[in-house]
């Protein structure tokens, strides 16, 4: 069978990406339908910040997942076609998803901008350390 330790936790960031797709989606649709607006007054980006208020949240965090996330996908992707792995970087790559996660959470429910930041943060330094750590094992091959 075919396995590689990075994949698992490439996979369930993809899964974290859908998952706030589907919770904005059905947030949206319910809003659209509450407040009874019509699709073309959230043509643009601002308009839908005017008026779809309830889901904004959960649209701004499926937009977050295609910021940092994109040297997530971008290192462990270079990490499989290099065949460089250890179990640093496994390690590092769950506790990024990890922390991507606990980010998700906070910014679709509660919100606390605060909370929000610190795993903002941690994530960051985590995927900083998966660049030097895959960096490292680059100039050691």
């Amino acid at each position: 069978m075919f396995y590689k330790p990075l994949l698992i936790p490439l996979l369930i960031q993809v899964a974290l990406t859908f998952a706030v797709l589907f919770t904005m989606f059905a947030r949206r649709v319910s809003e659209f339908k509450r407040k009874r607006v019509h699709p073309q007054k959230t043509a643009t980006r601002t308009d839908q910040r005017a008026v779809l208020t309830d889901s904004a949240t959960a649209a701004d965090n499926f937009q977050n997942l295609f910021e940092l996330p994109v040297l997530f996908y971008t290192a462990i992707l270079l990490a499989l076609n290099l065949l460089l792995q250890d179990p640093l970087l496994v390690a590092l790559a769950w506790t990024y998803v990890a922390t991507r996660l606990a980010h998700s959470v906070v910014h679709v429910t509660y919100n606390d901008v605060m909370h929000r930041f610190y795993c903002f943060a941690c994530s960051v330094l985590v995927l900083l350390m998966i660049w030097v750590r895959l960096g490292w094992l680059i100039l050691l091959h």
